[in-house]
């Protein structure tokens, strides 16, 4: 373990005096995570009438200076929660349409004569996806930075809504990023200074923005992933979305305002922010205007998470208890458990585990594809518990190591995750592309077809079997969402006894009443098989909407009218 501090400093810039300190399982827990390299540091935040409390782990890098409360972190998705707060305190109606104030020849698509208004694109129910497909950055490493306002504007005219406005929720990035950008275009300043201006320097956060200046630089906490550096995100065009950088002193700042325990202009919008919109996430969690907001045991806690490149990021409060916390982390390693645990104390924290892709990749880079391979036999015969092999993780390490030409560690590594997560598509994927490259054919045919088997809408397995030369089956056809958002609804194929159609990204389900839910394939856009019984289905329209069902089991031939 290097470089792990622990500052506990205790001021009171708002009213009275207490001297405090985190809870143990909190700082176990903490000092667990960066001796196994979750991050290099963890700050935590906690703010009540009492005034700020700050907490600091660890170092703004690997064997770096130690950070303090004005160290610079990315906080991600937190910005929504800014960007909602903006609308609130704008003279702007949230039931207003979004296209009222985007400029001449700039269209937004509509869905039922439904139009997307500000609130549908704070609240994540404005149908838009969670990124625009036309998003392909030159750089991956910085995936928003090039993408330009004619980008956006080009897709939403392109864009078809796959269900109806308001029907329920989708997170989405590009919603955000969009309302930032209406936002912006009403003051006629770009959303950084809106930022600067309306929130940031009102309450005197002076190292909350989204362009360094030379002292937020020097104060940077460097982001990782995979306990390697990574770059810092620069969104331009989205920023209402994700783009802010701040420290744990005017997050604190933040937060206190929110709670009302910090005089502010702010207030009234930020109360109207916090007001919840609608419960559809499900769990019991609502959603108000950027800020999310769930039931605790001591009241509702209401929260946002964020994540860039290079960090994972928390801030929450508790109004009836007047507790605020915010915890920032320089690593893709998140710890929203802590802000979770902290603010509700039905909120358990996660087992801390040494991290089984880093362990990997220090022996393959120390040494050899081939050592990798030994300590993960190592680590599973002899510490089966103590590591943990997550799927993500060791993906991503897997395609660094593709993309650096290192093939042999790279087949190593998805090698390990095909074991680890065999009931994955994406694992015999990711293991058919590094076969490919070593030259491996027909072990890449095969986990092409074993992803294809788990996932028969894996259009990129399909692409692949047929460059391999390779004849797909008949039943693995890619159907466009939208067209299986259209099937979704019940049907009657006799009295009181329905089939109810449902969908799941690009699979689609039916359930008859009182039996059990079955997956449905396709053969066509409008043609499905079952695998649990010998039957198919067929879909009918009439005036552009699906009107009614087709089930075809053996000499049994029966039609169900779509009635909701």
């Amino acid at each position: 373990m290097k470089h792990l501090i622990l500052f506990i400093i205790t001021l009171s810039p708002l009213t009275g005096f207490a001297q405090k300190s985190l809870p143990e399982d909190v700082v176990k827990s903490i000092k667990a995570r960066i001796e196994y390299g979750h991050s290099p540091s963890i700050v935590v935040g906690i703010i009540d009438k009492y005034g700020p409390q700050y907490y600091l782990f660890g170092t703004k890098t690997e064997g770096g200076e130690p950070v303090n409360e004005h160290s610079i972190y990315e906080i991600g998705s937190i910005t929504k929660t800014f960007t909602g707060i903006l609308l609130a305190s704008a003279k702007m109606n949230p039931n207003a349409p979004a296209r009222k104030y985007l400029p001449a020849g700039v269209t937004l698509p509509s869905r039922n004569g439904k139009q997307i208004t500000l609130g549908h694109l704070s609240d994540h129910t404005s149908a838009l996806p969670r990124l625009p497909a036309n998003l392909m950055p030159a750089n991956p490493s910085n995936p928003y930075a090039d993408y330009t306002v004619e980008q956006l504007y080009a897709f939403l005219k392109s864009c078809t809504l796959t269900r109806d406005i308001g029907s329920a929720y989708e997170y989405s990035n590009l919603a955000q990023g969009l309302l930032g950008h209406i936002l912006a275009l009403k003051a006629g300043k770009s959303f950084e200074a809106l930022v600067v201006e309306k929130i940031a320097l009102p309450l005197g956060m002076t190292s909350t923005k989204i362009t360094f200046d030379d002292r937020m630089r020097q104060n940077l906490a460097i982001g990782h992933s995979d306990g390697e550096p990574a770059a810092n995100w620069d969104i331009p065009t989205l920023a209402g979305a994700g783009a802010i950088r701040s420290s744990l002193h005017d997050m604190l700042l933040y937060v206190a305002a929110n709670m009302g325990l910090k005089k502010s202009k702010l207030k009234r919008a930020m109360q109207m922010s916090h007001q919840p919109r609608h419960d559809k996430v499900g769990g019991g969690t609502r959603v108000g205007l950027g800020w999310h907001i769930s039931k605790g045991a001591e009241g509702d806690v209401i929260w946002h998470n964020g994540g860039t490149g290079g960090y994972r990021t928390f801030a929450g409060f508790v109004k009836e208890t007047g507790k605020g916390v915010v915890v920032l982390t320089n690593s893709t390693k998140g710890a929203d458990d802590i802000g979770f645990h902290l603010l509700n104390s039905n909120a358990k924290l996660i087992e801390v585990k040494r991290s089984g892709a880093i362990a990997l990749k220090k022996a393959a880079d120390a040494k050899d594809a081939e050592a990798a391979w030994l300590t993960y036999l190592d680590l599973k015969g002899n510490q089966p518990d103590a590591y943990d092999f997550d799927e993500g993780e060791l993906n991503a390490l897997g395609y660094n190591y593709l993309q650096a030409g290192k093939v042999k560690e790279a087949l190593t590594i998805f090698n390990v995750n095909v074991l680890e997560f065999p009931n994955s598509s994406n694992v015999y994927d990711s293991y058919g592309e590094a076969l490919m490259k070593d030259g491996q054919k027909e072990l890449a045919i095969e986990n092409y077809n074993k992803s294809l088997e788990l996932d028969p809408t894996n259009t990129n397995a399909i692409s692949m079997l047929v460059t391999l030369g390779v004849k797909v089956p008949e039943a693995a056809v890619y159907v466009d969402p939208a067209i299986l958002e259209s099937y979704v609804g019940k049907y009657e194929l006799s009295p009181g006894f329905f089939i109810t159609i449902t969908r799941e990204g690009n699979r689609l389900f039916g359930q008859a009443t009182g039996q059990v839910r079955f997956e449905m394939f396709a053969k066509s856009n409008d043609e499905f098989y079952l695998r649990v019984v010998e039957a198919r289905i067929t879909f009918a329209s009439a005036g552009g909407k699906v009107v009614s069902l087709r089930w075809y089991q053996g000499v049994q031939e029966l039609v169900g009218m779509k009635v909701e």
